[in-house]
């Protein structure tokens, strides 16, 4: 199962690595160290080169550390890998088992199961029999490359540099078309930047088909189910609002301990990253619709919010929500832009109800109504659940981390309206860029 999920993304634009392994009992308390000690980077420490790894967005390392289910069975700890990169997958796990081979040996080594005597082939061959599918993915810009990013980073900062030398000795010239012109004329100069004079390359076109044929199907299943869905909705509410009646949702508040643990790992850079988990509300009701919940959620993110935005949010780079344990656990991880406070604002503020939809099903969670209502309106109740529930992510790695959302989305737009036909309002729109 977990090698198909594998396979299922291989034709993506971008895609995801889950691996998750077993800690031996033994090794607990000595991987949390080791882990530590790699995000703290400290001398000697072991290492995984991430910036040497092609195509690699973001990545991180974390302890899911023992749990008791709700049935009082117990789970055991278990170390999680989890990275956004570029297609082809292939590339990346042939260089994170070569490359990053010394850093797997390091942390995975001390989890069941590990080769004895590893080698490139037998890690490979370990990552991909723990592989684990998300059920959810979202990416701020779908196709969207590393290297595209950084490259237009260099575009700006080559053009501001020009720009800030050309007022110095002689001035920049009034007209935006005539300035436009210039600017176009030093790029056309610089041999360096011969790229920034074609369009950015799309994704593939049998990646473009693809696509085209999951929204075709989708739309089709939709349009089949949709008259049985709105017949059967009224049961459906009364079924939910029973559930809902029923929850139990006591005030949480994480520790002053733990809230010390999750600061001292964030604003460092311009990102942040986020990692949650939960239990899923027993019962097969609320598992049914979680499940329909994260299928509508991935079809959105994969069809509808592919393009700088979630629903509003231009913070996000890439988010998902991963199943664990036979559907008893969901892990959610995100890479964003700005303060846990601010990033928990926007949410609150912009889309509540999808905070709703995705997380209500949690146990603990602020009470709903028709799972769309109240919950995360409950504004402190809401923001000391999440923070509860947030785990420290030990190890995490950003490709391009003194840029945001916002700036990555704007490098794009400097580039592609660089050269082309522009009326001068849109000119002028296209210099304030810079």
């Amino acid at each position: 199962m977990r090698r198909r999920g594998a396979r299922r993304q291989r034709g993506a634009a971008q895609l995801s690595l889950t691996v998750r392994a077993t800690v031996r009992r033994e090794s607990v308390d000595e991987l949390r160290k080791v882990l530590e000690r790699m995000g703290g980077r400290e001398a000697g420490a072991p290492i995984l080169p991430f910036a040497q790894l092609a195509g690699v967005h973001f990545a991180r390392l974390l302890l899911l550390e023992d749990s008791t289910d709700l049935d009082e069975e117990p789970i055991p700890a278990s170390l999680v890998w989890m990275s956004d990169i570029d297609a082809p997958l292939e590339r990346h796990l042939d260089q994170l088992v070569d490359i990053g081979g010394p850093g797997l040996d390091a942390t995975f080594g001390l989890c069941d199961g590990y080769p004895a005597d590893p080698t490139a082939e037998t890690r490979r061959a370990y990552l991909l029999e723990r592989y684990v599918e998300s059920a959810a993915n979202y990416v701020n810009t779908v196709g969207r490359t590393v290297d595209q990013i950084h490259r237009e980073a260099e575009l700006r900062e080559a053009i501001e540099d020009f720009l800030d030398r050309r007022r110095v000795h002689d001035g920049l010239p009034a007209d935006p078309v005539e300035l436009r012109s210039e600017i176009q004329r030093f790029v056309r100069s610089e041999a360096c930047l011969a790229w920034a004079t074609r369009r950015a390359p799309r994704p593939g076109l049998r990646w473009r088909l693809g696509e085209l044929g999951h929204v075709l199907g989708t739309t089709v299943v939709l349009a089949l189910v949709a008259p049985l869905a709105l017949a059967l909705l009224p049961i459906y509410a009364i079924v939910l609002r029973l559930h809902e009646r029923a929850d139990r949702s006591p005030h949480v508040h994480p520790t002053p301990e733990h809230e010390q643990r999750l600061a001292a790992i964030e604003d460092h850079v311009t990102q942040n990253q986020f990692s949650a988990i939960g239990y899923v509300k027993p019962g097969r009701f609320r598992r049914l619709t979680t499940q329909a919940v994260l299928w509508l959620t991935d079809i959105a993110a994969r069809h509808v919010f592919s393009r700088a935005s979630l629903a509003g949010i231009v913070t996000i780079h890439f988010a998902h929500w991963t199943v664990l344990d036979d559907w008893r656990r969901i892990v959610f991880t995100s890479n964003y832009d700005g303060s846990h406070e601010s990033y928990m604002d926007d949410f609150i503020d912009k889309v509540a109800f999808g905070l709703n939809a995705s997380f209500s099903n949690g146990v603990g969670y602020p009470k709903t109504r028709f799972l769309l209502f109240e919950g995360a309106r409950h504004e402190q109740e809401f923001k000391d659940w999440q923070r509860f529930h947030q785990i420290p992510t030990q190890v995490w790695y950003s490709a391009y981390e003194k840029l945001t959302a916002l700036n990555v989305e704007n490098n794009a737009l400097i580039r592609s309206g660089l050269f082309g036909t522009l009326a001068t309002a849109d000119t002028e729109a296209w210099l304030r860029r810079l």
